[in-house]
């Protein structure tokens, strides 16, 4: 089974990988499931980019609780992202799959500093390459780094798991017992109907840009292989029809 897309760029979010019983920062099995999913992912032909969140670790929130001012703790967060890379890379390495760890923050003990045309011949390579420090910049989400990698990398697709829910919904179906599902979208309405998908500047970078958003649930991550084989999982963002 060949995947649909050449290259993709699988948004992880650091919360997804914490562990929800002893509220440690990582979980073994769920790095494990994640994996296990990239691998079978790379079997179908994919390259993958993975871009990771720090959530299990540091949120701006945070930041303002404490009193610290949003830049240092924007900073904070990109640092963590670089944590929750190496864990990925580890899990990944420990079932014989290549990587490089890509930072927008120089770290050079433990990461290689993100250059696009050293990515691009990775990918090319064959490696699974995990960006990480985000953009490098505060002020910036790492789903504005995701859009920025994937039309860096000329990626077909973003792939996004969400915690807990199915795709796209026109409210929060954790809130909301009658929130409806939205199985396709253009770019165009979820600006206009301001769909919390993903942060809004990281939507409107790719409007026009030929990149299709998948969005499925995060909590059986082995369905990125059926979004790879083209099955109706989850929700589909692209541009509108011309």
């Amino acid at each position: 089974m060949k995947s649909i897309y050449q290259t993709i760029i699988v948004k992880v979010s650091g919360e997804s990988l914490a562990d929800e019983h002893d509220q440690t920062i990582l979980d073994r099995s769920k790095l494990s499931s994640i994996a296990s999913s990239i691998k079978e992912a790379h079997m179908m032909g994919a390259k993958i980019g993975l871009v990771v969140g720090a959530g299990n670790i540091w949120r701006g929130k945070l930041a303002n609780k404490v009193g610290i001012e949003q830049a240092t703790g924007d900073y904070m967060g990109m640092l963590g992202t670089i944590i929750n890379a190496l864990a990925l890379q580890s899990a990944l390495e420990e079932i014989g799959l290549s990587t490089r760890v890509m930072s927008s923050i120089n770290v050079p003990s433990v990461s290689e500093p993100y250059i696009r045309r050293k990515a691009l011949s990775h990918l090319e390579k064959g490696r699974i390459v995990i960006f990480a420090g985000g953009t490098g910049n505060p002020f910036f989400t790492t789903d504005t780094t995701a859009s920025l990698r994937a039309l860096e990398m000329k990626a077909d697709a973003i792939i996004m798991g969400k915690n807990g829910v199915e795709g796209i919904y026109d409210s929060d179906p954790r809130l909301n017992d009658d929130a409806k599902f939205l199985a396709k979208l253009t770019y165009r309405e979820v600006i206009e109907r301001n769909l919390g998908v993903m942060d809004m500047t990281a939507v409107t970078m790719l409007e026009g840009k030929g990149i299709i958003i998948r969005v499925f649930n995060m909590d059986n991550f082995s369905s990125l292989t059926d979004v790879l084989s083209g099955q109706e999982v989850g929700s589909i963002i692209e541009d509108e029809e011309m």
